[in-house]
């Protein structure tokens, strides 16, 4: 095979797809090599989170994805007693979705790969090894395996943790890797039926139990260091763990067992030139926080618009620098945040899982809450990069309040209305893309004509917010190119979000994160920032 596309992704799992979507979306050519012959069909995450679902719809795939969740999926941790030490339930929509969701892997990837149907230029080849890249001035040339080569103007490999590219660059991999294996046991017709999920600090062996959509039910148990294959392939094994969790372990449905191993590991680097790591490519983390295929998907969303800008000549490579700026200290986060809850979960020293219990019991309600609501996950929030923070507004026309600047955060996405009173979520009433969102104003009056070129050259969306009840004028009113959207008002309303702070523009980039936020008459000079930091040409 001897082809010649835009952007070459090395990998046919989730971040490989969901990138592969999100550039097809855009009207590039993408090609998805894969070494092996079809989608893995084994499940290893069991968790997306609001992120990846807000992902998904504005990869406009959410709709498919849906029916393979379970919404609002409360966990449980607990002790080697049973007796709960904390609770994870958090039922906010920040980001329209539920916080929280189990998932059956393999049926989604199925869904991100039917997706890709839609797109022309966009195609995925099977049993095509990539075995060397190599970079000259145009762009990276991929050997397969079976003599045949790809040309790229860019590539990203996302073909998992042991990913032969990032070791052929030469890419440090540092952290750690867990002494023990674990074991996963996949089993149909749930025996037990409940809907949320386990997660067992047991001294005598942890174990997680979690409920999965379409009747399956996941079991993780601890594999001590004389334990490996040949205990996991023995059903006598098997059985004996299962034993204190169902009545009888010899009449399960078991779907595949399987054994894994724990790594909390971080890439030196995410670009390598014109080539850029994704997913478990550049970031591994252990299972116990469900953030590793939602990272991945981070992953995606935040270099899928500025793969697509670059491509198409909308801006200088130099945004692409900002993947890595962006991403590598958040993930390290997340992996620290795993990390620590793994530890914390699976310590079979009796004292330490003792100490655990008591520091659970003595947590005030305000501290069990936040753990309940999900505060350990660090948001995502950038200081560097295709952000500009502008200084706090002096104005007599304002209250003084101590609040946080959100330039580098995502946006809230409430339910509002499109201009015909139609309620839907934000990003559907708006559109995607770039987006100038004003509060009760007209935005055209508040840019320059030099600025108006700028941003139709980057495709984004000029958006006037006013009250529902103000929709029929403002409609009527609005200038040519202006998208009117309706507040449902509320708490979690946009009235409520500007009334909170003292700005009445923000400038949201594709991937739903605050570019920068400002009064209405700066919105022009800090459009330009917001431009120059883009790297728009």
């Amino acid at each position: 095979m001897n082809k010649a596309c835009d952007v070459l992704v090395v990998g046919a799992g989730p971040v490989g797809l969901t990138l592969a979507n999100l550039l097809g979306q855009q009207g590039i050519d993408v090609l998805v090599a894969e070494r092996e012959h079809e989608l893995v069909d084994y499940p290893r995450a069991v968790g997306i989170d609001d992120e990846a679902l807000r992902a998904m719809q504005t990869a406009g795939l959410v709709d498919e994805v849906l029916p393979h969740t379970v919404p609002d999926q409360k966990i449980y941790m607990i002790n080697g007693a049973g007796a709960i030490l904390s609770e994870v339930n958090p039922t906010t929509r920040e980001f329209g979705w539920p916080r929280r969701n189990g998932f059956v892997q393999p049926l989604v990837d199925r869904v991100l790969l039917a997706g890709l149907d839609r797109f022309p230029g966009t195609a995925v080849r099977f049993g095509a090894e990539v075995v060397d890249l190599d970079e000259d001035a145009d762009g990276v040339v991929a050997a397969l395996a079976d003599g045949g080569t790809v040309r790229a103007r860019y590539a990203v490999a996302a073909e998992g943790g042991s990913s032969p590219t990032r070791k052929r660059l030469g890419i440090s991999f540092e952290g750690e890797t867990r002494p023990t294996d674990g074991i996963v046991i996949d089993v149909a017709n749930d025996p037990i039926g409940t809907p949320h999920a386990v997660f067992g600090g047991d001294p005598a062996r942890s174990y997680a139990s979690i409920a999965l959509p379409h009747g399956i039910r996941r079991w993780e148990f601890t594999l001590f260091e004389h334990e490996g294959e040949a205990e996991v392939e023995d059903d006598a094994f098997v059985f004996a763990l299962l034993g204190p969790h169902v009545p009888d372990p010899s009449k399960l449905d078991i779907i595949r067992r399987r054994v894994y191993r724990h790594h909390a590991r971080v890439a030196g680097r995410f670009r390598h030139g014109r080539i850029f790591l994704a997913g478990d490519a550049a970031h591994v983390m252990p299972v116990v926080g469900g953030q590793g295929w939602n990272s991945g998907i981070r992953d995606a969303f935040n270099l899928g618009w500025k793969l697509a800008a670059v491509v198409k000549g909308l801006a200088a490579d130099g945004l692409l620098d900002t993947y890595e700026t962006e991403r590598l200290g958040h993930v390290t986060q997340m992996v620290a945040v795993s990390l620590r809850m793994a530890k914390e979960m699976t310590d079979h020293d009796p004292e330490k899982a003792a100490e655990r219990d008591r520091i659970a019991a003595s947590r005030t309600p305000e501290e069990r809450e936040a753990q309940k609501r999900q505060a350990f996950k660090p948001q995502p929030r950038f200081d560097r990069g295709v952000v500009v923070h502008t200084p706090l507004p002096v104005s007599k026309s304002l209250p003084v309040r101590d609040v946080p600047r959100l330039a580098g955060t995502i946006f809230p996405q409430p339910r509002a209305t499109d201009a015909d009173g139609v309620e839907m979520l934000l990003d559907d009433a708006t559109g995607q893309g770039w987006r100038i969102l004003t509060w009760n104003n007209d935005p055209t009056a508040f840019l320059s004509a030099e600025r108006r070129v700028a941003l139709d050259r980057l495709g984004a969306r000029l958006v006037q917010v006013v009250p529902k009840a103000q929709l029929p004028w403002a409609r009527e009113q609005a200038t040519a190119g202006v998208t009117v959207v309706g507040d449902l008002g509320g708490e979690a309303g946009l009235q409520a979000w500007f009334d909170a702070r003292p700005v009445g523009a923000v400038i949201l980039r594709p991937d739903h994160v605050i570019a920068a936020e400002c009064l209405t008459q700066q919105l022009d000079d800090v459009a330009a920032r917001v431009l120059a930091a883009a790297c728009a040409v």
